[in-house]
């Protein structure tokens, strides 16, 4: 699916994004991460109509996010940040959280912190990813109660997660939500060299996060725990894609989406004419933040019917 007109509102945040991240200074540390890396955040106040527990693993921290009225507890949803594997996890995640409990009617959220780049390289995150799922596994929930969530860098995780899963023949989450998946550390796809003027996010630069190597290491990029557009998609759960047009990571998800359907993966791709890296972070603000919010709902929905 590819939407065919940009809002007016989506635009003129598009423009504004493209004119701060162009700025010689800032723009590069937004770019390269050093801002997100850095940033100082006030702590977050769950809101009332939800609980918040902290839950200590022997390398990373986890939050549960849950109803204190009428929770769902048919499903689960574990949710993997983005960052480019520099950033740690941020309040944008906790709303996240919260947005995505919205549109599932009640599932809980499980937000892991994970172990980051460079202090923490490749296979950290893909660990911690393992230990979180297992740690779900353990707690008495099946495979197929589980729903993967995850944008950019955690886009790539949760399927590097599934690969994992796959190859160690453990149960398999029954959906995954990516956004913007980050899949491609090799930058092979088209979109890296079509949209590098028009990206407002990692465009106009090789200075970026999509170009860092300090999650890669020594590692092999192709590798599909690191890469997962390289890897097998075969007996993959349902995946819902959501991409905006304009972004260099374009091709990760368009071939992504291409290599799980030729394997028989049931994959919905949605691009979001005119939109940027994750737009999904504007939240309710944005026709088409709001309109992939809805369809994240339905597609939640459609795997609760299944």
């Amino acid at each position: 699916m590819r939407d065919h007109e940009t809002s007016i509102r989506g635009k003129v945040v598009r423009d504004l994004i493209a004119h701060v991240t162009n700025d010689n200074l800032i723009g590069r540390k937004f770019k390269n991460g050093e801002i997100r890396k850095n940033l100082v955040e006030p702590p977050w106040k769950c809101p009332d109509c939800f609980t918040m527990t902290k839950i200590e693993l022997p390398n990373f921290t986890m939050e549960l996010l849950e109803s204190k009225e009428n929770p769902n507890q048919e499903k689960i949803i574990l949710q993997l940040h983005g960052g480019g594997y520099i950033g740690a996890m941020r309040n944008a995640y906790r709303t996240f959280a919260g947005l995505y409990n919205e549109v599932s009617k009640g599932m809980s959220v499980l937000t892991i912190d994970y172990r980051v780049a460079p202090e923490h390289p490749y296979p950290a995150a893909l660990e911690d990813a393992v230990a979180a799922y297992q740690w779900l596994l353990e707690q008495g929930y099946f495979g197929y109660q589980i729903i993967l969530a995850g944008d950019s860098a955690g886009g790539g995780l949760v399927m590097a997660l599934c690969h994992y899963l796959n190859d160690h023949k453990m149960p398999l989450p029954c959906g995954i939500v990516a956004m913007s998946p980050w899949t491609d550390l090799l930058a092979s796809g088209e979109s890296y060299e079509t949209n590098f003027e028009k990206d407002p996010l990692f465009g106009n630069t090789r200075d970026s996060l999509i170009y860092n190597k300090d999650y890669v290491g020594d590692h092999d990029p192709m590798d599909s725990y690191i890469s997962p557009l390289y890897g097998d998609f075969r007996g993959f759960p349902p995946m819902l894609i959501q991409v905006g047009s304009y972004e260099m990571l374009l091709s990760d998800s368009v071939s992504v989406a291409a290599k799980a359907r030729e394997q028989g993966v049931r994959v919905r791709l949605s691009i979001y004419e005119g939109m940027f890296h994750i737009f999904q972070m504007a939240m309710l603000l944005l026709p088409e933040s709001k309109k992939a919010w809805v369809e994240i709902g339905k597609f939640i929905e459609v795997l609760l019917n299944d």
